[in-house]
């Protein structure tokens, strides 16, 4: 079984020891490496090259927010999840831009946090559930309401789909919300997405922070 190799980024040692009490419990992951600061996090992933950085926002010196961006430019194949206090939408917008795949609450059950780090590590885009309702409101359109068409030319419902997906929402969690099967959807997001000239939902979350969607 592959292992996921982790590397945790907290100023307090108290937070990076529970962290790693709850990520070793998993058999498929590890934790290859620890920093108190977002520079310290940069050299750690350059050296490791981890497959996942859990990185924290308020730290001395370089931020999170710092950290990630220039760690998504210079270690493109590591993935950053960001583990917050933080539930304002702003801090959202500003770490997706920077490159970030996942937001999770530290008061999130450790469970979360696992499901999260799955997540992530399989490509996709997460966000915690108690801001996802938040930052996805008003993205499905209401009975007589017309989207916003920005950009390059999508219908209705590929915009719902490319919004929804931007959020972190699976195929399966839209084709739910939107009373559609599965196949329908990718159908609705490959299309929105050779639209819009993107390959990734990486891309896509970042196009959606600079059309103002989350």
């Amino acid at each position: 079984m592959p292992v996921l190799k982790i590397l945790l980024v907290d100023d307090h040692p108290i937070v990076r020891e529970g962290l790693k009490t709850l990520i070793l419990s998993q058999p498929d992951m590890e934790v290859i490496g620890e920093a108190s600061d977002g520079q310290e996090a940069c050299q750690q992933a350059s050296l490791l090259q981890p497959d996942l950085v859990i990185m924290d926002i308020s730290m001395p010196g370089l931020s999170g927010t710092q950290a990630t961006e220039r760690l998504c430019r210079e270690c493109p194949k590591v993935k950053v999840l960001v583990l917050t206090i933080h539930e304002d939408k702003g801090y959202i917008r500003q770490l997706l831009a920077a490159g970030a795949a996942g937001y999770v609450l530290k008061r999130a059950a450790g469970e979360e946090l696992i499901h999260a780090i799955r997540v992530v590590s399989a490509g996709r885009t997460y966000l915690d559930p108690d801001m996802a309702g938040k930052v996805v409101t008003g993205f499905v359109r209401r009975t007589g309401e017309s989207l916003p068409t920005k950009g390059p030319s999508l219908s209705d419902r590929e915009l719902e789909i490319a919004k929804l997906t931007a959020s972190g929402h699976s195929n399966k969690e839209i084709g739910n919300l939107l009373d559609l099967s599965v196949k329908t959807v990718e159908t609705y997001r490959t299309r929105g997405m050779e639209k819009l000239g993107l390959s990734s939902r990486v891309d896509l979350v970042r196009y959606a922070v600079q059309q103002g969607w989350l």
